[in-house]
């Protein structure tokens, strides 16, 4: 005899094929484990072109304020240092190099602020405000060798080297159409004066970045289209998962119906138990059978405490009998009764008048009026 599973045939496993949408608590837990549809080329893309835009506008100031620190520095070689037998001391040349090197940062710092502001929104953007640690900590199934093979030959893979030269491609040909015009400009720097020279590399180099930059987010909003539908694919669940999640949130149910079960007999129970205490059970003789009973210290009007239908009617007729509860029959008022009145609440208005006839009626026979 041959041992087969048929589920070995299925498509993706044991669940079978993931063909149902991902529920919303499957993408909260992915989204808590830091998966999301994230582009990774739209923080590049708007930060290099944050950065060219800012080098657009801001890097004749900056170029202006770098050529201000140092004869400033320069100045307080004469002023700060003591030399020694014609040599700096190593101390003091720290002292200033230090000096320098936050009167730099502090030039370049807005650009160095901005990016992180354009990364951090990107983000945003993208996934919204839920920050998690969990992608931090470290997994050993990453370093799994047959996992990263498989990774290599992907679809993913395939696609980010489709992504890596289109970048190359369409990044060099607006380089070439730009700077073909630029060339006979560029190679007569020699002729003009440095700070002109410098002004027109910066104009050049910044132009072209924009240009580039531009041309990436075109990439970038694409990555974002496909990254977004690769999600939602990878996220689609097996309709054996959606069951399984399912009875995880609401419950096995037949474990939940075993347990309305337990509840109705425990119900069931304490409607026994309180039925000697009714004042009259009205009934339709075969079908149904409700119990009355009428305490004006405890509500003001008459109180359904026990009701049945077909064995359980037969069952509270029963009960009464053996504790001497008048029966009382009257088919119409018993099957509103019980189709409008649940077990505990009162009569409602529109059958006082039935319900109170039926219960004058006893109190006759019992001779308590």
């Amino acid at each position: 005899m041959i041992r087969y599973d048929l589920q070995f045939f299925a498509k993706d496993g044991p669940g079978g094929e993931k063909t149902e949408p991902a529920t919303q608590k499957k993408l909260d837990d992915a989204r808590g484990e830091g998966q999301v549809a994230k582009s990774r080329e739209i923080a590049n893309g708007l930060g290099l072109l944050a950065l060219f835009l800012v080098l657009r506008f801001w890097v004749g100031n900056m170029g202006n304020q770098m050529l201000a620190v140092f004869p400033g520095i320069y100045n307080r070689i004469t002023e700060t240092v003591t030399f020694r037998q014609g040599q700096m001391p190593e101390a003091d040349t720290a002292v200033l190099f230090r000096e320098l090197l936050v009167q730099v940062i502090l030039i370049v710092a807005p650009i160095l602020l901005i990016g992180v502001l354009v990364a951090f929104l990107s983000d945003v953007f993208q996934v919204k405000w839920h920050p998690t640690a969990k992608p931090l900590k470290p997994k050993f199934s990453k370093l799994n060798p047959i996992s990263g093979f498989k990774k290599i030959f992907s679809v993913n893979a395939l696609m980010e080297l489709v992504k890596s030269l289109a970048k190359i491609l369409l990044i060099g040909y607006m380089c070439y159409t730009y700077l073909k015009d630029k060339w006979v400009i560029l190679l007569d720097l020699y002729d003009v004066s440095l700070m002109h020279g410098l002004q027109l590399v910066a104009k050049t180099v910044t132009d072209l970045g924009i240009r580039v930059s531009a041309v990436y987010m075109i990439i970038a909003l694409l990555d974002l289209v496909y990254q977004r539908v690769k999600f939602k694919n990878d996220m689609k669940m097996t309709k054996q998962e959606v069951k399984e999640e399912y009875k995880q949130q609401e419950g096995d149910p037949q474990v939940k119906g075993q347990i309305r079960q337990k509840m109705r007999e425990a119900s069931r129970r304490r409607m026994m138990q309180e039925l000697p205490q009714a004042d009259v059970v009205i009934t339709n003789p075969t079908h149904y059978a409700v119990a009355i009973k009428y305490d004006p210290e405890v509500a003001d009007a008459p109180l359904v405490i026990a009701k049945g239908e077909d064995y359980l009617a037969q069952k509270i007729k029963e009960i009464a009998r053996e504790n001497k509860v008048e029966i009382v029959e009257n088919k119409p008022l018993a099957r509103m009764l019980y189709a409008n009145v649940e077990v505990g609440q009162a009569v409602p208005p529109e059958l006082y008048q039935a319900v109170a006839e039926v219960l004058a009626f006893v109190y006759h026979l019992q001779g308590k009026i």
